[in-house]
């Protein structure tokens, strides 16, 4: 669901995560859900659950499959011998909570961003780390890449022979299929905007630094033209990006999936593809949530995902040309604040660290065709910044698990304590946020004391 305040230049959309459980359906109301089984998946058990409903989707790889049934069969189901979990296809959803369009950004190779995670600097040479993600794939799972994507990104860096779409869910009566080509067909830019803060891109011809600007993009489409799915669909997304791993024609290259999306409950079938991924050493980031203090989404929440808070920087919109303002180093705590829409951390969910998440310039178009530029806001902007760092790491050494790699950023991460800052929030009001110790994780992550954390690697 969505809510948009349009002021002046400034669009600001906030995105609540919800759902409707399947008990305030009647009892016949046809419902797509999710069964994870306990035993392998044999022609016998898919017999049996047809008596129950429409079996739509099997994937073998993590026992699971999609169905639609009458809400009212949902217990019964349940209670079988066989089935481990069964759950309602729970929403998912990925999008900025602000917005606002780039008229002026012709200067530069550095954004504040990158600067703030010591990714790099200003000036000549701005590079500050030596690793830049050559030889890691890094795993989109978000709404595709604009029709445009060319005019962002260098074709090199796509993995187009890998590109994929799903889509249908819960919504679509539980069948999930895989659409040809409409990965490269996305209307939303959410895709492309996220993929752009990993990857770099061009601004009108002038290049863009990226936290990762060698890696090779895989974008997979989980998400509709609305910037809304199902989970069992980001499950099918998840799968097929490890079962690309495990199967050996990605050369045995290191894999990081970024997923700036998000929903309510940890649903079943997304948990197990989420294992099943990390057991086959793929490492997962993900967006903390737009929630602020209802709660983190999931899979964000899921302890052996990566979560990502969003910071952003006290001296946003103070001076014309901010977003190119050197940000002080050594990195100072009191140069950040935690932004009022970034999830906060409720009893029993895990959030690992925070990253740039406000007012962060990519490609972003609202008129079909059109390259434009804007500025987002949200944990979705977050998270690939983490997914960056993640690339770097691996890069430097291939052999670091999820576990490793969590353990280093929680490690490295600036403790950022509780308290307020008084920021500008870009339409010449001041604003105090102010944040408690569930809303940061472990605290600011940087990208060079992260990859000092990392023991080199043992092969050459």
């Amino acid at each position: 669901m969505w809510k948009r305040v349009v002021i002046t230049l400034l669009a600001i959309a906030v995105l609540l995560f919800s759902s409707v459980p399947a008990a305030a359906a009647g009892t016949n109301q046809m419902i797509g859900i999710n069964v994870l089984l306990n035993t392998g998946i044999t022609n016998a058990i898919l017999t049996d659950l047809g008596m129950h409903g429409t079996v739509r989707d099997v994937v073998y790889e993590i026992r699971a499959v999609t169905m639609q049934v009458r809400s009212g069969d949902l217990a019964a189901i349940q209670s079988l011998p066989y089935v481990m979990a069964a759950n309602p296809d729970a929403t998912r959803d990925g999008a900025p909570v602000d917005t606002v369009a780039v008229t002026n950004f012709t200067n530069g190779l550095s954004t504040w961003d990158l600067d703030a995670i010591n990714v790099t600097d200003f000036g000549p040479n701005n590079r500050q780390v030596t690793f830049d993600g050559t030889g890691v794939y890094v795993a989109v799972l978000d709404t595709g890449l604009l029709d445009s994507w060319r005019q962002y990104f260098p074709e090199q860096r796509i993995a187009t022979q890998y590109a994929k779409a799903f889509s249908g869910g819960g919504g679509d009566n539980g069948n999930v299929s895989e659409p040809t080509n409409m990965w490269e067909h996305d209307q939303n830019s959410h895709g492309t905007h996220v993929a752009s803060t990993i990857l770099g891109y061009s601004l009108g011809g002038t290049p863009i630094n990226g936290v990762a600007p060698k890696v090779t993009i895989i974008p997979v489409k989980v998400l509709g033209q609305n910037g809304s799915g199902w989970s069992s669909v980001i499950a099918r997304g998840i799968v097929y990006v490890t079962d690309l791993k495990v199967s050996g024609v990605l050369g045995n290259k290191s894999v990081v999936i970024n997923m700036s999306l998000g929903g309510p409950g940890l649903d079943s079938m997304e948990k197990a593809a989420i294992d099943y991924a990390i057991a086959n050493g793929v490492i997962i980031v993900a967006a903390a949530g737009n929630e602020g203090t209802a709660g983190m989404g999931y899979p964000g929440a899921y302890a052996p995902v990566i979560s990502v808070a969003a910071s952003g920087w006290v001296e946003e919109w103070t001076v014309s040309g901010w977003w190119t303002s050197n940000v002080p180093d050594p990195t100072n705590p009191a140069d950040y604040y935690i932004t009022d829409f970034s999830s906060r951390a409720l009893p029993g969910q895990d959030l690992d660290v925070a990253a740039p998440g406000s007012w962060v310039v990519g490609p972003y178009q609202v008129n079909s065709g059109q390259t434009s530029y804007y500025y987002l806001g949200g944990t979705s902007m977050a998270s690939p910044h983490v997914a960056g760092i993640v690339a770097l790491m691996v890069q430097k050494n291939p052999a670091l698990t999820a576990g490793d790699a969590e353990k280093i950023l929680e490690a490295a991460a600036i403790y950022l304590a509780p308290g307020c800052r008084n920021v500008n929030n870009g339409i010449g009001a001041i604003v105090q946020y102010c944040w408690g110790a569930d809303a940061t994780g472990a605290g600011l992550v940087t990208a060079d004391s992260a990859l000092k954390s990392v023991p080199k690697s043992k092969t050459k």
